[in-house]
């Protein structure tokens, strides 16, 4: 393990915020990620995980040892007439693995392209889009319990994964992942009917799908709503789509009849969070350093120069609009530290 000290961050976080690390280093193997535990505990310090930093804002400089996610690999470990079991590093960039298993007609996870991050920060999130969330795709998880000192494989109900949650959130810092074992299928059943999906391929004169076309079409919506990293610091959706009383969505229906509302059981209804924040009036608007992108409001960019902070105040001004206006808690999809 090479630690190096007084890093900056800014090239590992997609806000590209500037905040130093105290000590960083990077994890290439399963043996790094025990030396790194035992480190913290002798000397004291909490250990910060990080893959590829979208999904994070930094508030402060990082009195901890940084640790960057880069075990990589995939593994075929099984492969059957009808399915194809992957073990794939956590380091490995989530689309470019996607990408992957598009090109080798293993289906399943097209819905998901483009989404940034590493595979092995998938579960943690529970990562979803248009239908399909990353559970159905894994079996299990392997892990260095640093509460115990022992190597774990979860399996995919012992992660208890929720939307935009699991056990690796509800836990944070206990569980370092290695690896995931993914399960595709030879003979996919393609997801076309949420979002704009049917639409971009009906455009495109394409009558059947394939997983590239699907994955294509993904790729251009997912291109037209969000910014470029590289041109403007975001982490994606800073909020979660909160859910909220069946009763509570039928008195804001009376009251504002056009809300984005949708029962996800018999007395719940999932609200969407890009319409709470338009309808308080945050679309387009921006300090000199902050704002909400101007194709997708749930997204926060960082003009240039923003501090972590400067973001933060931003996101608690749009939570307190809405919990005034709706009664309504957002909830932050991002990870603040």
């Amino acid at each position: 393990m090479i630690l190096t000290q007084n890093v900056s961050l800014q090239p590992y976080h997609t806000f590209a915020c500037k905040v130093n690390a105290k000590y960083f280093t990077r994890i290439t193997a399963p043996k790094d990620i025990e030396a790194v535990v035992q480190w913290g505990k002798l000397n004291e310090l909490p250990i910060l995980l990080i893959g590829s930093g979208s999904n994070l804002l930094f508030t402060k400089d990082i009195n901890a040892l940084v640790a960057k996610m880069e075990i990589m690999g995939i593994k075929k470990i099984e492969e059957t007439p009808t399915y194809v079991q992957l073990s794939v590093g956590a380091g490995e960039n989530w689309h470019h693995f996607v990408s992957y298993c598009v090109q080798k007609s293993w289906g399943g996870l097209e819905n998901l392209s483009l989404i940034p991050g590493t595979v092995g920060a998938s579960p943690i999130q529970n990562i979803g889009a248009y239908g399909v969330e990353v559970q159905e795709l894994i079996r299990s998880v392997t892990a260095y319990d640093s509460l115990s000192g022992n190597w774990v494989t979860l399996t995919k109900q012992d992660c208890a994964f929720e939307y935009r949650s699991s056990i690796f959130k509800k836990e944070k810092s206990r569980y370092i992942i290695s690896e995931v074992l993914f399960q595709l299928q030879k003979q996919p059943q393609f997801r076309t009917d949420y979002g704009a999906i049917r639409e971009v391929l009906h455009d495109k004169g394409i009558k059947q799908p394939s997983l590239e076309a699907i994955s294509n079409a993904v790729i251009q919506i997912r291109t037209s709503k969000l910014p470029n990293i590289k041109k403007l610091g975001n982490a994606g959706s800073f909020f979660k789509n909160p859910t909220i009383s069946k009763a509570q969505a039928e008195t804001l229906k009376e009251k504002f009849p056009n809300i984005v509302a949708y029962p996800i059981s018999d007395d719940a209804y999932k609200i969407s969070a890009e319409w709470l924040i338009i309808a308080c009036d945050w679309k387009n608007k921006a300090t000199k350093q902050v704002g909400c992108y101007d194709q997708q409001a749930l997204v926060l960019v960082n003009y240039g120069e923003a501090s972590g902070l400067e973001i933060f105040d931003f996101s608690e001004a749009i939570l307190r609009s809405v919990k005034d206006k709706f009664n309504i808690t957002l909830e932050r999809e991002v990870n603040v530290i």
